[in-house]
């Protein structure tokens, strides 16, 4: 039996749109995509498909349902979390992709080998990678699902099932391509979808927009309890929120598997560059109406006395499902779904990409495996992953994860931020050695370990500086090592030319 503010108007709007993305991206690919082109996609794709799926890849139900919830329970410190992308893009642009572009890397861990000469790095990057994209994808089948549970009576673990199983149909049937291509529709959805919410929102807030200003000089945009600025790396403030983030981001960028397979499909440096500019104003649009959307419900609620009913990440999800028009509740879910199925299907296949490049192809000792073979290990890796993070999604469920965009921002920072003080160190030294990378990982590791799972509580420092500590030391760290080693071993690290970017500026050692 559905729930009461999901018709069946809304059911078959929603199942039109999955049965389409089903197919709607292999229709593009329009060919079995075997080898490179199964992992790099044909050099047809456009920028502007790529930009707009970084986006989608980027966005995921953890900002779609977390953004408006965190605007609605508190105020708009995190909106700045989206202004990072100053710091993230111009610093990816200008040292990160000419590099990525002149190697013509396969994969993010790709360079790793180039730069240290180290198939055991690429190895551990990898690892590294996958660890995160699991926990990843199990979180954003775990939250729509939830939210779609609670308005139509639906079984949740059914629910995760679906979800996981469409991105599984078409990440292994179409490869990059179809992933890329069907990501572009669920942009747009989710795009259009979101902007309608807001208008339809306003409409029905006493006052419209002037009552969100007014909630805004009350406190809602930045609190009185909150600073703009401080050298506290414990408490969170604005400063802190927009650098952490901005190297939260950055890290994305440099590091994860899932964003670098875009950067992949073009050795074009323009191109890349107007990929990052387009996401970067995508990204910063849709957070602006999110939050928007959550100071608006805030206002909308408290209006009609029944604010303090509803859970955060749960907030907007309830006004999709009550509030809005018959049929238009599905579209909106549809956006939900569209922005869960982008990155789920950029998860699957960045994960199968890098295990099957990085790890299975590496370890096969000089062997080679085959176009064929390749694509069929990929596809079987991309079922298996796929069926893990379900299982995963349907654990998570028994959980209570208050905010699960600042969940997942420390996990970044946990995770991706000791891979991307490695890719600095490759990047901004020509001293920097496998030795140092080595070292300089194991000991941002133990570092953050310590921060995030050993330290008394009362020492836990903010979320927003996971990334800034531990690229730090995993740059730091790795950089001495790599000087005491070369001074024991007389001899300068292995690396390819064009591999720094001390190569390009002809800068001195």
């Amino acid at each position: 039996m559905l729930g009461e503010g999901f018709t069946w108007v809304d059911l078959c709007v929603l199942v039109v749109y999955l049965v389409f993305v089903l197919f709607f991206g292999n229709i593009f690919a329009k060919k079995d995509m075997i080898g490179k082109e199964f992992f790099k996609g044909d050099g047809t794709i456009p920028w502007y498909v790529t930009s707009v799926s970084i986006f989608a890849t980027l966005l995921s139900p953890i900002s779609f349902l977390s953004l408006p919830g965190n605007s609605f329970g508190g105020s708009w410190i995190l909106w700045f979390a989206q202004l990072g992308m100053i710091i993230a893009i111009p610093i990816a642009i200008a040292f990160f992709l000419p590099v990525f572009a002149k190697l013509d890397i396969d994969t993010a861990y790709d360079y790793l080998e180039k730069r240290f000469g180290s198939k055991g790095l690429r190895i551990l990057g990898a690892i590294a990678f996958i660890v995160y994209q699991v926990g990843r994808m199990s979180i954003i089948i775990y939250l729509p699902s939830m939210v779609l549970a609670d308005l139509t009576n639906i079984n949740v673990n059914l629910l995760v099932i679906v979800m996981g199983g469409i991105a599984i149909f078409y990440s292994y049937s179409g490869g990059i391509k179809a992933v890329l291509w069907s990501d572009f529709l669920q942009g747009i959805v989710v795009l259009v979808g979101v902007s309608f919410s807001l208008i339809i929102l306003l409409n029905n807030i006493d006052g419209g927009i002037g009552a969100i200003g007014d909630a805004f000089q009350s406190g809602k945009f930045i609190a009185p309890d909150e600073e703009w600025f401080s050298f506290s790396l414990v408490k969170d403030t604005v400063f802190l929120v927009f650098v952490g983030a901005g190297f939260n981001t950055l890290t994305q960028y440099i590091s994860s598997q899932d964003i670098v397979q875009r950067f992949t499909t073009t050795t074009n440096t323009k191109s890349l560059t107007k990929m990052l500019f387009t996401n970067g104003l995508l990204s910063m649009f849709i957070a602006t109406v999110l939050f928007l959307i959550g100071t608006g419900l805030f206002v909308f609620y408290g209006q009609n006395n029944v604010a303090d009913m509803f859970a955060q990440d749960q907030v907007y999800g309830h006004f999709i499902a009550y509030e809005l028009p018959v049929g238009i509740t599905g579209v909106i879910l549809a956006a939900i779904f569209a922005a869960s199925q982008s990155t789920l299907s950029t998860g699957l296949n960045s994960v199968s990409t890098s295990a099957t490049l990085d790890i299975i192809s590496v370890l096969d000792k000089g062997k080679k495996i085959d176009d064929k073979k390749q694509t069929a290990i990929a596809r079987y890796i991309t079922v298996f992953v796929g069926i893990f993070a379900i299982v995963v999604a349907i654990i998570m469920t028994k959980t209570n994860i208050v905010s699960a965009y600042e969940w997942f921002n420390g996990f970044v920072g946990l995770v991706l931020g000791v891979l991307g003080g490695t890719f600095a160190l490759g990047i901004f030294t020509k001293k920097g050695n496998a030795f140092g990378a080595y070292a300089g990982f194991i000991i941002a590791a133990i570092v953050m370990i310590t921060i995030e799972y050993i330290l008394p509580e009362e020492y836990s420092v903010s979320i927003w500086a996971h990334s800034l500590i531990s690229i730090f030391v995993a740059f730091a760290s790795g950089y001495i090592c790599s000087i005491i080693y070369s001074m024991n071993k007389k001899k300068e690290s292995h690396r390819v030319q064009y591999s720094s970017i001390l190569d390009f500026k002809k800068l001195k050692p």
